[in-house]
């Protein structure tokens, strides 16, 4: 399934995801939850536009995954941690981590159709809490990753970098 989003509708997205960035640079996580929800008054419209976020944040984390492995010759591990710090499987993550990572990896691995699924599996099925979770944590992979590559000088999207550096 494509977006459907027009150009405008992705530019106002664009700008949400900005400044939720900017807010969960400053550590206002409930203020980065406020810019990101979704402004339609139907739920199947605030469903689609929480799915679009969600897939533009991880199309985005994907990509700069693939840069920081240097487009794939070089491996990226993905590491889940529990409250413990000790490192987890995916299966012993909570339910949002376990998605983000299995969107995540289905979008580096090329494949948006199984990153869908798994984004509206959780739109349809989780609580509201865990929904921002998952927003959340697209939110923080996107500062790090992005925060990884402007160090090493490598290429982040001009919308993110905008966000985090100015």
């Amino acid at each position: 399934m494509q977006s459907d989003r027009s150009g405008e509708e992705r530019r106002r997205l664009v700008e949400k995801a900005q400044r939720a960035l900017v807010a969960m640079q400053l550590g206002e996580d409930e203020e980065a939850l406020e810019q990101v929800a979704p402004t339609g008054v139907d739920e199947p419209d605030r469903s689609a536009e929480t799915r679009e976020l969600m897939m533009l944040l991880f199309g985005e984390c994907s990509a700069m995954v693939s840069t920081l492995g240097d487009g794939g010759s070089a491996p990226v591990k993905v590491q889940v941690f529990d409250e413990a710090g000790e490192e987890v499987s995916i299966d012993q993550a909570d339910p949002p981590v376990r998605t983000a990572v299995r969107t995540l990896l289905a979008e580096v691995h090329g494949n948006t159709e199984a990153a869908q699924e798994q984004v509206e599996i959780a739109l349809a099925n989780a609580a509201p809490d865990e929904v921002d979770s998952l927003v959340l944590q697209a939110l923080r992979w996107t500062i790090r990753l992005s925060t990884e590559c402007l160090e090493r000088d490598l290429p982040v999207t001009a919308w993110i970098s905008d966000a985090l550096t100015d």
